[in-house]
């Protein structure tokens, strides 16, 4: 047995190295050996970003070219830093903590030193680079907006964090991202994939060449050039009308769920987040506490939605068989329960729901929310079966659209007040300001705008969305799958003929848009915020909702403007405009235009700090009517 164990011994060694030079020739590729390979130096090869056009093929995202800096922490040598500095113009202070960062990042890596050079910048510094090794220039493309318009909805781009590169390989050290809007939704799309180039090096660290004539070399492959839902005529000029003005509006194409127009006011140029001064005007963006430019209220911002609301009760109401349309109801300026009251503006009375709409009864509606809740044993069913009917048309919860932001509103259910009262501790009335929107009630812009596109449509909608078409693929299917409400349709008809009298006879009457058959409801929504401490009632925020035409709409919308008074003074002037601007092109209503364009509301914003004293409205008096006539302000008074 001995004589055979040095030939076992030969054997077993030999399998050993054999295997071992399989693997590492083998089965371990050496391309990937070449990443951890320190002899090799890697340079990265950005591709194209993908464009971004609007609906009409205008050409709102492009690229320009940019210069970045880089270096590599263990090849750096002794260096002139004063004339280094002085080429990159920064100070030595910014040097050594911007070099500490890159070695920390890791000492033989390449990472971005000073990025966003100039064409000019880079033309200078390009023929010195020579003297400071370890360091070497890197092309790349910025965005380039191609118009102010948008920020919200296209976002930017800028450079990534170590969380980001821990949890996506794919970036490294000073690669870009998309931050917010379009850019970061569509980011694997638009930011294609990149390519690299092996280069060998030599014992003293110069370049030789390419490794291997460039066998282990990729291309980069450019991004998708993508198509997004947005007018960008229309969302411009939205933009212009909320001038001076907090707010959103959403507009929606009842027929695709497009989105035509994402407006947050107040709003900044996108290209101000673009190159070397994006950190500077980001961070003073970010620190303006009262205009919020960077928060996006057509997607975030939850209000109360006022008025709009009673065309869903009314629909619930007609869906539950608890009240007819020829039904009347009396209102006595409004609506009493137990000891208290519920206000209403003067009008005719006792009114049937086609009057209730166009007039917005308060009383009206309070009557149709008791009966919907008391049809059934107790009040936690029948808040639950209201609540099943409300959510349905995508109020109270993220609609699913293609965008990274947004808040779920809020819809109260049967357990919700349950928590709140306690079991079985509450009544019907203790919710009555669900009735007319208030209460706890809270929707954002874009959820009112949907619910106006499934009226529209007459009881189902798509799935609000910004992608049109991507270069090459499909968009999502569940875009374009119809989600139908809990409403037959039946009951949609007499609702829409209400919103349509808004306009002929009603709140709106002197908003009319000649030739275009708008139906519509305005809203007034308290407002409350703490100051010091103490809930302080602000002045109202004014709502509109709004589709054209009526029996064939092209066009949903949605307009909040924060401290706006009432629903015809400002929201509904706007809605207007942008309705007939996307219908006709032109704007025949000209003295709306004016009046929108020469009213700012930014002292209503300064009054939290200045200490003035807001407008609160509590119905329509005699001397309101003069006073906005006096005024030049030719919209009926506040009817919400």
């Amino acid at each position: 047995m001995r004589q055979f164990l040095l030939f076992f011994t030969i054997i077993t060694v030999g399998l050993v190295f054999i295997s071992r030079l399989f693997y590492l020739q083998i089965y371990s590729s050496p391309a990937n050996n070449l990443y951890d390979d320190n002899a090799i130096r890697k340079v990265y090869d950005y591709p194209k970003r993908g464009f971004v056009y609007d609906r009409n093929g205008t050409l709102l995202v492009s690229n320009q070219s940019s210069y970045d800096v880089m270096v590599i922490p263990r090849e750096v040598k002794a260096l002139d830093t004063i004339e280094f500095c002085n080429l990159l113009k920064i100070d030595k202070e910014k040097f050594i903590k911007t070099y500490k960062k890159a070695y920390h990042y890791s000492p033989r890596l390449p990472s971005v030193f000073v990025s966003h050079l100039s064409k000019e910048d880079y033309a200078v510094l390009q023929e010195k680079m020579r003297k400071f090794e370890g360091f070497y220039i890197q092309k790349r493309s910025l965005r380039h907006y191609e118009a102010s318009i948008g920020a919200n909805v296209l976002g930017d781009i800028g450079e990534v964090n170590n969380a980001i590169i821990n949890k996506h390989p794919y970036y490294k050290m000073g690669d870009l991202i998309g931050k917010q809007g379009i850019e970061l939704s569509y980011e694997e799309e638009l930011r294609g994939k990149k390519g690299i180039k092996f280069i060998q090096k030599n014992r003293f660290n110069k370049n030789i060449g390419p490794y291997k004539d460039g066998k282990f070399d990729t291309l980069p492959d450019p991004g998708k050039d993508i198509k997004i839902t947005i007018d960008a005529t229309l969302q411009a000029y939205g933009e212009q009308l909320m001038q001076n003005k907090h707010g959103g509006i959403i507009a929606i194409e009842p027929s695709t769920g497009e989105i035509l127009t994402m407006i947050s006011a107040p709003t900044y140029d996108p290209n101000s987040l673009v190159g070397r001064k994006r950190s500077q005007n980001f961070t003073k963006l970010y620190r303006d506490s009262i205009a919020k430019p960077l928060y996006d209220r057509g997607l975030l911002a939850q209000y109360p939605p006022g008025s709009p609301f009673k065309v869903l009760n009314a629909l619930i109401g007609l869906q539950e068989g608890v009240v007819t349309t020829e039904e009347k109801f009396t209102c006595n300026h409004g609506y009493s329960y137990g000891n208290r009251k519920m206000g209403c503006h003067a009008h005719a009375s006792p009114l049937a729901m086609n009057m209730g709409i166009y007039e917005s009864c308060n009383a009206y509606f309070a009557n149709v929310y008791r009966r919907i809740i008391e049809k059934y044993d107790t009040p936690y069913e029948g808040m639950n079966v209201w609540n099943k009917h409300v959510t349905s048309f995508g109020l109270g919860d993220y609609l699913g659209y293609d965008l990274k932001i947004g808040s779920p509103g809020r819809i109260p259910s049967g357990d919700f007040y349950d928590k709140w009262y306690g079991k079985n501790r509450w009544r019907t009335t203790f919710t009555l300001s669900n009735a007319i929107g208030q209460g706890e009630i809270e929707a954002t812009p874009i959820q009112l705008a949907n619910m106006v596109a499934a009226i529209a449509n007459r009881g189902y909608f798509y799935t609000p969305h910004i992608i049109k078409s991507i270069e090459g693929q499909e968009i999502d299917a569940h875009f374009t799958t119809p989600r139908h409400t809990t409403i037959d349709k039946k009951n949609f008809e007499p609702v829409v003929q209400g919103m349509y009298d808004v306009y002929n006879k009603g709140t709106a009457s002197r908003l009319q848009v000649e030739g275009i058959e708008i139906c519509g409801k305005t809203g007034t929504a308290e407002n409350f915020t703490k100051i010091d401490g103490v809930k302080t009632q602000l002045t109202d925020h004014s709502i509109f909702i709004a589709f054209a035409p009526k029996d064939d709409p092209k066009i949903a919308i949605a307009v909040f403007v924060e401290n706006g008074y009432w629903g015809g003074r400002f929201a509904g002037r706007i809605a207007s405009l942008m309705v007939e601007k996307y219908l006709r092109g032109t704007i025949t209503r000209t003295d709306m235009e004016d009046w929108i364009l020469t009213h700012s509301l930014e002292h209503e914003y300064q009054k939290p700090y200045s200490g003035e004293p807001f407008k609160i409205n509590r119905g329509t008096t005699l001397e309101t009517v003069e006073r906005d006539l006096k005024n030049q302000d030719h919209l009926l008074p506040p009817k919400s």
